[in-house]
């Protein structure tokens, strides 16, 4: 499970960049009930976005020289510089080299072997997310790639991610949880794309929700697109994919309760 118990490996942050950060603000806000809190010139106008007072994600407006809008995942790394120069002897790239930003903690952008977007966070002051697996918060993460074992190498190598198959009707998923860690301690998985001639490989959030049903209509009218409607997976729960008004990628999710 995703926790705030952050360790070496484990995801501590997710951040959305879009050309629009006030209509960001208010898609997510009528769809989760964040607030966003916009910081200040020294930050750049990066801003957090919570929840009863409790941050859920980071956001901040983006250029299209920056990328397509999209939700960005960080992973913690005791020393961000060694694991940055770590995935570029995994064949990933340095987008931004490792930076700190302010006392807060130490960051770098990073690709994977496919060119897939991905942060370090080495905390400072700030450890992480607030608040996590709530409803209105991230829950899960999914890779979605052409190459999943070489995808699992390439994390493993860098970050000390380690897989777990789990057996579900019609497969194996390819779970992921950080070095040392038991099964409990799963947090995503590594999933194949059907077809990766007409979808680039990329990071999926899934926050949680109470009504998926609800989730995906208010989506519709404030903008967003339904990628996948809401659908029920035995034993995990009722999903559904959706983009925002700006074409961040994104999936909602009522868990299903876990054994204790």
């Amino acid at each position: 499970m995703l926790t705030t118990r952050y360790v070496t490996g484990a995801p501590n942050w997710i951040d959305l960049g879009t050309p629009d950060i006030d209509g960001a603000a208010a898609f997510y806000g009528g769809l989760f009930g964040w607030r966003f809190q916009p910081g200040g010139p020294e930050v750049g106008g990066y801003g957090l976005f919570q929840l009863d007072g409790r941050t859920t994600a980071g956001g901040m407006q983006t250029t299209p020289e920056q990328g397509p809008p999209s939700w960005t995942v960080y992973f913690q790394a005791p020393e961000a510089d060694a694991t940055a120069r770590a995935a570029g002897q995994a064949h990933g790239s340095v987008l931004m080299q490792p930076m700190d930003v302010q006392d807060l903690g130490r960051m770098a952008i990073l690709a994977d072997q496919a060119g897939v977007t991905f942060g370090l966070w080495q905390p400072g002051r700030n450890k992480g997310l607030d608040v996590v697996r709530e409803p209105g918060s991230l829950c899960w993460l999914e890779l979605y790639t052409a190459d999943v074992p070489a995808a699992a190498a390439f994390y493993h190598s860098v970050l000390g991610l380690e897989t777990v198959g789990v057996d579900f009707p019609g497969g194996t998923y390819t779970a992921l949880t950080p070095a040392g860690e038991s099964e409990d301690a799963m947090f995503g998985g590594l999933v194949p794309l059907a077809d990766a001639a007409e979808e680039e490989a990329h990071w999926l959030p899934y926050f949680e929700v109470t009504d998926p049903d609800t989730t995906v209509a208010r989506a519709r009218e404030l903008g967003g697109t339904v990628r996948m409607p809401a659908t029920d997976l035995p034993d995990v729960g009722r999903l559904a994919k959706l983009t925002d008004p700006y074409g961040a990628r994104f999936a909602v999710i009522r868990s299903e309760p876990q054994p204790a």
